[in-house]
């Protein structure tokens, strides 16, 4: 055997609990298509199973098979890894991961992204509105969002390109140049893999039969053009430019066991963002670290919004959902100094640098800097559920 498959499946972070899909090409130059991460290897699942949907370039195939599909792969993947009598047949299509390339993991077809963080909505406005309430009237009653570009979502690897455009000068006049508040944004995103009839919304109880899984993304954010730009229509081009997620999705039943009640909501969210099963959050352990030092931790438990009442408020208005559609969480702030995800808030918009561990000071992203976002699911049974990484470089 050429690798211990006892200690693979054991694996503290990608062992037979979690189990991500991902796309990826051997090194022989054969066409890209469907695996499974199993520690430091990829499952050949076309290699393994045969079914057609398996050989694709994107994971929308897979994703188009709906829930019943999706919960009978995940159990002959992990049949396949308890069973000695279908060993060698694990063995035969397990790949290293250093010997192969990994790509895009689906096709995107619409991209969302919310506010969902009540610390990070209450720190951004108290820098960009100081003496305002922090807060606006609407924040507490809905998942704020806006659209965003599905053509500039990429995987990680990417490098990040400085953004261009108009921001405020001195005299609050706009100039026009490279952005100098280049900011990351630590977010958590959820890949639906069903499509809905347009005009009939999605409940929040329907949340388990539409995603497909989650992935880590990086929000980059020009600070500098947002804060120019934002009023009155909010985000665009400080934003547009690049949002990069892990080459893994996690599907969702690897994440049962780290959904925990949310956060006390007050007042009471309208009905449709109520349902018959309480609102539950993820306990979502992440870190984001700059070439190599890590300066914040936050947890997606301390979010205000779940993630099913964002689905139902993406769709309350009869919006249509699309095997593809790819929405996320916001910056995951948590209430600390350490548990801030952006810059923007951990250098008190730049007039607070934060020191990296050699010394080094950063307000904002500078050429050539890497950042790297991880992070994984607690479960109750101490055991842990790998999100991958979002790694990149500012070019």
């Amino acid at each position: 055997m050429p690798f211990d498959l006892d200690k693979l499946c054991g694996d503290d972070l990608f062992g037979i609990q979690c189990l991500p899909y991902g796309i990826f090409q051997p090194s022989d130059g054969s066409a890209p298509r469907i695996g499974a991460r199993l520690g430091d290897h990829v499952l050949d699942l076309f290699g393994m199973f045969g079914d057609a949907y398996l050989s694709a370039s994107a994971l929308n195939p897979l994703m188009e098979q709906g829930r019943g599909t999706w919960n009978e792969l995940r159990g002959r993947i992990i049949e396949s890894l308890e069973r000695p009598r279908l060993r060698d047949l694990v063995v035969r299509n397990a790949r290293p991961l250093n010997d192969v390339h990994l790509g895009m993991p689906f096709e995107v077809a619409d991209y969302v992204d919310f506010f969902a963080s009540e610390h990070h909505a209450v720190n951004v406005a108290r820098l960009f509105r100081p003496g305002t309430p922090p807060l606006h009237a609407n924040w507490k009653s809905l998942p704020v969002g806006y659209h965003g570009r599905a053509g500039t979502v990429y995987p990680s690897g990417v490098p990040v390109k400085r953004p261009w455009g108009q921001s405020a000068s001195g005299d609050g006049q706009a100039i026009y140049g490279p952005s100098r508040k280049l900011d990351f944004e630590l977010e958590v995103g959820f890949v639906v893999g069903r499509g809905s009839p347009i005009g009939q919304p999605v409940t929040v109880d329907d949340f388990d039969d539409y995603v497909f899984g989650a992935s880590l993304v990086c929000d980059w954010t020009a600070r500098d053009l947002q804060a120019w730009e934002t009023f009155p229509l909010g985000p665009f081009t400080g934003k547009s430019f690049l949002t990069s997620i892990s080459h893994w999705v996690v599907p969702l039943a690897a994440l049962d066991g780290a959904r925990l009640p949310l956060p006390p909501q007050d007042p009471v969210p309208a009905s449709y963002l109520g349902g018959e099963v309480p609102a539950w959050g993820l306990d979502l352990a992440l870190e984001v670290a700059i070439n190599g030092h890590a300066i914040a931790r936050p947890n997606f438990r301390d979010m205000y919004w779940s993630p099913a009442q964002m689905l139902a408020h993406m769709t309350v208005n009869g919006a249509r959902t699309r095997v593809g559609d790819l929405f996320a969480s916001g910056t995951v702030s948590g209430p600390r100094e350490d548990e801030l995800g952006c810059l923007m808030e951990i250098s008190k918009n730049g007039t607070h640098p934060v020191t990296l561990g050699n010394g080094n000071t950063r307000s904002f992203l500078e050429d050539g800097d890497e950042t790297v976002l991880t992070g994984h699911a607690l479960l109750p049974n101490g055991l842990r559920v790998g999100l991958g990484e979002v790694r990149s470089t500012v070019a």
